[in-house]
């Protein structure tokens, strides 16, 4: 394998989008590490600032401040002080772990049964008893496997981490508001940090965080007050003033007024609001006129918002049931999220595999579809196939256009994965790079190694993304290694944030441009914090 080859294979590892499964993303992080450690280092750095999947931000500081290669831990502490007390507390306990302890597997329960009667029997309440009494003892004794289980890499943090995290801790204790607003979201945290690495907190920490004895002046004091009260104008004025996040004032306001629900849609994010639109949307927040516009200005800014998650506006929306105003208001967010990552000036074909047992293909092609043709510039030829291709005209490149454009195709037939390539090549449409959506499973003519090694010599060289779905097998992939075509896999698992993990794939006018921009990019450098304790 070239160099080249191998970077590319590190690259395609960071596809995977787990579902906060550290350990299972820590040792493709440090083969990666392992293989080529200068690379590494720079796609850490890239990654904090183009990535969007904050496991992968958090495996990096992990892997980086724990190397012993020249340079890594410099460039591990730089980015774990960038992080949010939350996933620096993540950091410390994957690091720490916890450590596997001694079980006793609970044994079924001899309770003695009466002895059934011929009625008894006959509807079957003695087995039901039995079959009752052992699913409890099996779901008691998988818990117990699973709290036993050790978590983590069971290491004991570096002298070099616990000194950035103790710079880290009194940078914002020397901002009290700061402070008083990282407590609010992440207390527990915050209090494993000072107390898992034996830092001794500042007068203001131990007050609010060990000794429950909150400043007067602080958002904690503030929130207190706010949880005594029973009049709706001070607890909109507080909140208000020490901007009190949803979540934590939600949980201590019994009466939920509009002018209360008011003050907090005015102190919430852009990403706060749309995480929370299915609270508000409970609390009755679309049902004031007033605060409904308050919500409709939040998510107008979500647009531009270099914060915001592409894919959460849309997933917000499916959880509440939006329709309408809302709903083209959530798609818009996620289209110019989309857009804000680049545009694909290299003609691409999309292939979405229809045949049976491929509807999750077909839904993931109506959410691909919609975020790659609004950031085409160049031709985009859309087919689904089963045995023949079936050419896809779109009006537009909203997620409504697409799901218009797919009525009618359903899942059904055999497979051939070369038949919408073959077809191309016979129209003479040129591209340069196609995004496959299919198991990789094909059963007839124009078989996939066929039409690609044709167009390839007829028409042009691409580059294949595969987004691999149901059941997926890997032939076509060996197919484009016989034939010495770059491909990247990319295994869905249900999650559609991951989607967006493809993007740099496709707007870059090749892979190498890709590594290329990666090697060059610049390393972060540690700022001097002032540490004295505030």
């Amino acid at each position: 394998m070239t160099e080249q080859d191998l970077r590319l294979s590190l690259l395609n590892t960071l596809l995977t989008t787990p579902h906060r499964n550290m350990a299972a993303l820590y040792p493709l992080h440090h083969d990666m590490m392992e293989s080529d450690p200068r690379f590494y280092a720079r796609l850490a750095a890239w990654y904090a600032d183009k990535g969007d999947v904050r496991d992968h931000r958090e495996m990096f500081v992990v892997n980086l401040c724990l190397s012993k290669f020249e340079g890594h831990r410099e460039v591990g502490l730089a980015l774990l002080r960038r992080l949010p007390p939350y996933q620096v507390a993540r950091v410390v306990d994957f690091i720490k772990g916890t450590p596997a302890r001694p079980i006793k597997i609970a044994k079924p329960a001899s309770a003695k049964v009466a002895t059934p009667t011929l009625a008894s029997r006959a509807i079957g309440l003695l087995t039901a008893t039995r079959s009752k009494k052992r699913i409890e003892t099996q779901r008691a004794n998988k818990k117990s496997l699973e709290s036993a289980t050790p978590k983590g890499l069971g290491r004991n943090i570096p002298r070099s981490m616990k000194t950035e995290i103790e710079v880290y801790l009194r940078s914002r204790e020397n901002d009290a508001a700061a402070f008083d607003g990282a407590v609010l979201h992440a207390r527990s945290p915050l209090k494993r940090l000072y107390a898992g690495l034996h830092i001794a907190p500042g007068p203001r920490a131990q007050a609010i965080l060990f000794d429950e004895r909150p400043p007067a002046d602080s958002k904690l004091a503030a929130l207190k007050e706010i949880a005594a009260s029973t009049d709706s104008a001070f607890q909109a004025r507080a909140i208000a003033q020490y901007r009190i996040p949803y979540r934590v004032a939600v949980s201590v306001v019994k009466t939920m007024t509009p002018m209360v629900l008011a003050a907090l849609v005015n102190a919430m994010s852009p990403q706060e609001t749309i995480n929370n639109i299915a609270s508000l949307k409970k609390r009755g927040a679309f049902d004031n006129p007033d605060i409904k516009a308050l919500i409709e200005e939040k998510l107008a800014l979500a647009q531009s918002d270099g914060r915001v998650s592409a894919f959460k506006a849309k997933v917000a929306g499916e959880a509440v049931g939006a329709s309408g105003a809302l709903a083209a208001q959530l798609d818009a967010i996620t289209e110019a999220q989309v857009k804000s990552k680049g545009v694909i000036s290299r003609p691409t074909a999309l292939f979405i595999d229809k045949s049976g047992s491929m509807d999750v293909a077909l839904e993931v092609g109506k959410q691909l579809g919609a975020m790659v043709s609004s950031i085409c510039e160049s031709d985009l030829f859309v087919y689904a196939f089963d045995t023949m291709p079936y050419p896809i005209e779109v009006a537009g490149d909203s997620l409504l256009a697409w799901e218009k454009a797919l009525q009618g195709i359903r899942a059904v037939g055999a497979t051939s994965c070369g038949t919408a390539l073959a077809w191309m090549e016979k129209k003479g449409q040129r591209v340069e790079q196609i995004v496959m959506i299919s198991d990789e499973r094909e059963n007839k003519t124009p078989l996939w190694k066929d039409a690609l090694k044709s167009y390839q010599q007829n028409v042009s060289k691409v580059d294949v993304v595969f987004v691999k779905v149901g059941n997926a097998g890997d032939a076509l992939e060996r197919e484009c290694e016989t034939l010495g075509v770059s491909y990247r896999a990319f295994d869905f698992k249900g999650d559609y944030y991951a989607l967006t993990n493809l993007l740099p794939l496709l707007v870059r006018p090749s892979m190498l441009e890709l590594l290329m921009e990666i090697l060059e990019y610049p390393l972060p450098l540690r700022s001097p914090v002032l540490t004295g304790r505030g």
